[in-house]
Parts: structure tokens; C-alpha cells; sequence
């Protein structure tokens, strides 16, 4: 496992989707998840430190967690199925530990409020890859460019060079 942080938090103006980028706390690789955009505002609003007046359902899930006496101590991205991640919430309470299936999204929004660690499967970080439109080239290693998927340093690259005319920052 290694643990990861929220590095970026954007709009993919392909499909007008926000996407989450996860780098790896002590390295370079990255995952990007693309998310809905409700996940998408929650996650925007913790890392902005806005608060509502009113407990939103990550802050009302935290209550929870806290009320009941228990722990977030990790979330984990686990897996990606056809194109879906999926996460896991671990909970601590007492002597139990809880692990309950999750998206990412939520995982994630959720992490930032309680301060927990971010970890991913090494596996996802060393098969990053991403499937490019028409509309977004990317530059090989002689300069030439192509599209169709990217690997893992093609992507790190794609995403380090992102003009902000093609991805835009995400706002809730």
C-alpha cells in the first residue's frame, strides 16, 4: 500500500467531469479518478476550508463516525473494474475494526474531514492509464504526438504540461 494526497482537483473539459488527482505522498506517480460532481464539491469545499451552515452528508457521515465513538483511521482505494475504483472505509471502535465498501469520492471527502490517511493498492499507481479523446494529444518521447492511452510516465507527463484552457479548476 502506499499513501497518497488529493495533489489536484479539476474539471476535464473533454467531458466537462471533475477528476481528483492522487499523488503518492513520498513520489511521483499519480491516479486520477474522475468523479461526480456533488463528490466533486465536497471534496473542493474541505480542501477550501468552506463550511456550510448546515451539515452536508460527508459532514452529517462524520458526526456519525464520531457520535457512535468511533475511527477513521484509513481509507484504502482498492481495486479498478472496468473503469469503476473502488474504496474501502476502515473503522476503528474500541477492539473492532470496521471496513466498509465505498466510492473513492466519498472515501476521499470523507478522509480530508477527519484527517485520515489516503492509501492505494501499488498496483493502481504502476497501471495508471488513461484513455485520451481525439481532442487531447499527447507528446511522445521524440515529440511526436498521438492519442489512445497513456501509460503511466505518458501520463504523468500529460498532466504535468495540462494547459488550463484543457483542464480547468474545479469550483463548487
Amino acid at each position: 500500500m502506499k499513501e497518497v494526497r488529493v495533489a489536484n482537483l479539476g474539471l476535464d473539459r473533454t467531458n466537462n467531469t471533475p477528476v481528483v488527482i492522487l499523488r503518492e505522498s513520498d513520489g511521483e506517480r499519480v491516479l486520477p479518478i474522475w468523479i461526480g460532481p456533488a463528490e466533486a464539491s465536497a471534496i473542493a469545499m474541505e480542501l477550501a476550508g468552506v463550511k456550510s451552515s448546515r451539515p452536508l452528508t460527508h459532514d452529517l457521515l462524520k458526526q456519525v463516525i464520531i457520535g457512535l465513538g468511533a475511527e477513521l483511521r484509513k481509507i484504502i482505494i482498492t481495486a479498478v473494474k472496468d473503469s469503476t475504483y473502488y474504496a474501502e472505509l476502515h473503522l476503528y471502535r474500541g477492539d473492532q475494526v470496521i471496513q466498509v465498501d465505498a466510492r473513492p469520492s466519498d472515501s476521499i471527502a470523507l478522509a480530508l474531514r477527519l484527517q485520515a490517511p489516503i492509501l492505494t493498492a501499488d498496483e493502481l499507481l504502476q497501471h495508471t492509464v488513461i484513455e485520451t479523446t481525439d481532442t487531447i494529444e499527447s507528446a511522445g518521447p521524440s515529440g511526436e504526438r498521438s492519442s489512445g492511452p497513456l501509460d503511466a510516465d505518458a501520463l504523468k507527463t500529460y498532466l504535468q504540461n495540462l494547459d488550463p484552457e484543457d483542464f480547468g479548476k474545479f469550483t463548487p
